[in-house]
């Protein structure tokens, strides 16, 4: 078959010593990151971004991809451990794991966690050998009327229905639109928002906006808070990092469970592993109840095992969907996709064609990173916990270094360096309030794509805004669309009740 002598020619490229090299830095880094509870996958990323233009495209994502999933396995050690799990995605994996290592099980649940990433890693990186070329043929099918509901589909799911609020999630996502559309305006070549300043009509980088916001943002608000490290008590992690023969046969369903729920979120723009890791658990939780010695509450490894397997699978086919539609689902993805636009590329049918080496070897570094992190988180997973021992105040204010180096070395304008400020102010603002982050890089991503394909489509129809509501294709977007919104009202007004009750 032809995606399995491309894949191959991508393995080839992907285990030369450089590229491995990157494999292995990017989860290093990732896991490292993911442990440190309030940093994750996404800050790691955009501290990247500036510090990568100088290296080749191909080594540049394997790194960032290996960093993606590195987050995801380091992100579950500390809810284990400390019952403070590093990112919302960890969190489902916290109520059963951290009960298993307060019964003395901490190895046994670091290794179901492990073996579950990987497993959901490796099921959704061989789907994506097979999905994400026919769903880049799909895609060629798309005019701008699809990419256009496609853009309302991430804007909506992003900021409505996996926030807790509304309100604040549109408002982060106007945000975001707002700073995109900063700059000259591509089709009448007048300058927007841009107040008077000309350093402003190049509009504001995506890289300067991602590092202040996550990375510049974060310091400032854990510096004025005073909220250093973690409190709490950390569980020994002494014993056998393995699972007995009885213990794999108790987690087994839950992987093969946990990896199907997740699998179909990947392509589905709807906040991330979130969701599919709060439905693993309760699937897992509803079937528990219904065995003669139920174990939810006592620390259940099916509990730990199907959320573990969900949220992998998630980002695993998150990585299809962004390389094949240009669709980022996550706050993680959106950067990616901003950083495949430095680099000249843009996501979707086009790249498939246009840098296929590229595209099959960070396939293939996708095996091999799942690979590389089962070895290094598998026996080794108590050892990363040690990175909290680093004082807080050393470890950000080299944040607060990194994030100023990298937009300097970037760009050499002391112009970006202001904006990093502002907007890092920007960010702290919203950390204080509770505004969610992951609506305004999205809004600041695809704000583009949407007015480009709202102002095509329109034209195309002779000012007809009929045109973006005809064709099947469309109309399935905009269903499925009302079937989320209906969906999340129906839930959150549940959730309401159940509280008044």
């Amino acid at each position: 078959m032809d995606q399995l002598t491309l894949l191959a020619e991508g393995f080839a490229s992907a285990i030369t010593l450089e590229n491995l090299f990157f494999v292995l830095l990017g989860c290093l880094l990732g896991t490292a990151v993911g442990v440190m509870p309030g940093l994750g996958s996404s800050m790691a990323v955009a501290l990247l971004l500036p510090v990568t233009f100088a290296l080749e495209p191909t080594a540049a994502f394997i790194m960032f991809a290996g960093v993606y999933f590195g987050g995801l396995f380091g992100d579950s050690t500390m809810g284990i451990l400390m019952n403070t799990p590093g990112q919302a995605s960890a969190i489902a994996s916290t109520f059963e794991g951290h009960r298993m290592a307060k019964a003395g099980r901490a190895p046994q649940a670091l290794a179901t966690a492990a073996i579950g990433a990987f497993i959901g890693g490796m099921v959704a990186c061989a789907l994506l050998v097979f999905i994400a070329p026919w769903l880049a043929a799909v895609s060629t099918s798309f005019g701008p009327a699809e990419f256009f509901a496609l853009a309302i589909f991430a804007f909506i799911a992003t900021s409505t229905v996996v926030t807790d609020s509304a309100v604040k999630g549109l408002m982060s996502l106007a945000l975001g639109i707002g700073i995109a559309l900063i700059g000259v305006d591509g089709v009448t070549g007048a300058p927007r928002f841009t107040f008077g300043a000309p350093q402003l009509l190049d509009g504001i980088s995506i890289v300067t906006v991602t590092v202040a916001v996550l990375a510049l943002g974060e310091v400032i608000y854990v510096a004025t808070a005073g909220k250093y490290g973690v409190h709490g008590q950390m569980m020994e992690a002494k014993g056998r990092w393995w699972l007995s023969k009885d213990e794999l046969k108790e987690a087994a369903p839950a992987w093969a469970r946990g990896t199907a729920i997740g699998l179909p979120f990947g392509v589905v723009p709807a906040g991330g592993s979130e969701i599919p890791t709060f439905l693993a658990f309760g699937a897992e939780r509803r079937l528990d109840a219904r065995r003669p010695d139920p174990q939810f509450g006592k620390g259940a490894i099916r509990g730990l095992a199907a959320p573990e397997a969900a949220g992998n699978a998630t980002t695993g086919m998150a990585m299809g969907a962004l390389l094949a539609l240009g669709l980022p689902i996550s706050a993680t993805a959106a950067i990616m996709l901003g950083a495949f636009r430095q680099y000249g590329l843009q996501p979707g049918p086009l790249l498939f064609e246009r840098a296929p080496d590229l595209v099959w070897a960070l396939l293939a570094s996708f095996f091999v990173a799942m690979i590389v992190l089962l070895i290094i988180n598998l026996p080794f997973a108590a050892l990363w916990a040690k990175l909290l021992l680093i004082p807080a105040p050393y470890l950000y204010a080299g944040i607060t270094v990194f994030c100023a180096l990298g937009i300097y070395a970037s760009s050499s304008s002391w112009f970006d360096l202001l904006i990093l400020l502002a907007v890092g102010l920007v960010g702290f603002v919203m950390r204080l309030f509770d505004y969610p982050l992951a609506p305004m890089i999205i809004g600041m991503v695809l704000g583009p794509l949407a007015e480009t394909s709202l102002r095509d489509a329109v034209q195309s129809a002779d000012g007809s805004f009929a045109s973006l509501v005809s064709g099947p294709i469309v109309l399935v977007m905009w269903g499925l669309m009302a079937i989320v919104l209906v969906g999340a009202i129906i839930a959150k007004l549940k959730g309401r009740t159940g509280l008044n009750t």
